[in-house]
């Protein structure tokens, strides 16, 4: 059943105002996202109908958007994107590093987004992998999966990477396996003094090579002596690098995955009240002693879908990103070696002699009598069903 409220419904009223106010302030990605959040799962995009074999309860289903950006749709992409993930787990400890941006990048982030989130991802694996390979430290090569997050819990602009790594790797050689010290992985100080670097040469040189470009008040940005003035009090403070407690296993991190790779700015779970007054929904401050505090805010309709537009990513931009041992290319073969090393049973695999069986959908329930619902009618996008329920609509997901 449908939430009470969620975030499209704060579209659907409000998203035409906020598109005539801001018109030619809006990017296609911006635009294309919120039709496809209005759209979702509505008779605009087709669906089904289903009927029950025992009471004759009809039900209408209707299809999902399936975008990236929608609440309601990452569930499901989820769910198969963790079933590709399982086997590729080894069986000890996974550690958890989350790379902040300084708020003095924010502003050139947000204007360069796919620039600098890019140099965001480089910055952060790289430090990873050259700490990690460096003998004074652990002195192996590592694999790690890295998830772009671009929003603070208020909706505001805060791009940070969330790195999932092994504890350990493969020793330089490759012959063993190298494992870190007990429920500890890298020097915090260290990763964060090498991200400092990397990132700031990194975007000097998209700079030199005029790959960023700057609008409005940062337009001055765009002369190399103002740029390496903006740059240079960053040099000189510490930056965020958090390395979080050992996930307690495998199957910890799997969890922790679902939350994550799949998140968006807000889930509609999130939402408390949509009125006159505007927006209202849960949050976290940090603020006071780094401890997260619960608390509830409330954002004028516009000012809310402002915010949740700001995170819309550049189109074809990979949000979650793998390095090291388990790039694309070379994952099989160095998964592989590691099982070998650690001396852990390789994943379940099918038997190649056994005929493949196609998958059976589980029967669908009534909602009314739990009896079995049948699919009895599909209709287009933009049409409407002609079989009309005689009981209240049940608007379902059938991505």
């Amino acid at each position: 059943m449908r939430p009470a409220l969620d975030v499209a419904d704060i579209f659907r009223a409000h998203g035409p105002a906020f598109r005539r106010t801001q018109a030619g302030h809006l990017s296609l990605g911006q635009l294309k996202v919120m039709s496809a959040i209005e759209a979702c799962r509505t008779a605009e995009l087709g669906g089904h109908v289903e009927r029950c074999l025992d009471c004759d309860h009809l039900r209408i289903a209707y299809n999902s958007c399936r975008n990236r950006h929608c609440p309601k749709c990452q569930g499901a992409a989820a769910q198969r994107w963790l079933e590709a993930r399982q086997a590729e787990l080894l069986p000890l400890a996974y550690y958890h590093v989350v790379f902040t941006l300084p708020a003095q990048i924010g502003d050139i982030a947000f204007q360069n987004k796919a620039a600098v989130y890019a140099t965001l991802f480089k910055a952060a694996s790289e430090t990873l992998l050259t700490i990690a390979a460096d003998p004074r430290h652990l002195g192996a090569r590592i694999g790690l999966t890295a998830v772009l997050h671009t929003w603070g819990s208020a909706l505001t602009h805060h791009p940070h990477v969330h790195c999932i790594v092994p504890g350990g790797g493969l020793s330089l050689d490759g012959e063993r396996w190298v494992s870190c010290r007990p429920r500890f992985f890298l020097p915090v100080r260290v990763l964060s003094r090498l991200f400092r670097r990397l990132f700031l040469e990194k975007l000097a040189a998209a700079h030199a090579e005029g790959r960023l470009a700057f609008f409005g008040q940062l337009a001055g940005l765009a002369d190399r002596a103002a740029f390496r003035a903006r740059l240079a009090p960053l040099r000189r403070v510490e930056w965020v690098v958090y390395a979080k407690r050992p996930f307690a296993g495998p199957r910890s991190v799997l969890a922790y995955l679902a939350r994550y790779t799949h998140r968006v700015a807000i889930s509609d779970s999130r939402l408390v009240s949509f009125d006159d007054r505007g927006v209202t929904f849960r949050w976290k401050d940090y603020r006071q002693d780094g401890q997260a505090r619960r608390k509830l805010m409330t954002l004028a309709p516009a000012e809310f879908i402002r915010r949740f537009l700001i995170h819309v990513l550049p189109h074809g931009f990979h949000r979650i990103r793998h390095y090291g041992l388990i790039t694309n290319t070379a994952r099989a073969a160095n998964l592989a070696k590691a099982r070998a090393l650690l001396q852990a049973p390789p994943p379940a695999a099918a038997d190649a002699s056994a005929e493949p069986e196609a998958p059976v959908p589980a029967p669908i329930a009534c909602p009314c009598c739990g009896g079995r619902m049948i699919l009895v009618e599909i209709f287009e996008r933009g049409a409407a069903p002609l079989s009309t329920p005689t009981r209240p609509v049940f608007r379902i997901d059938s991505s």
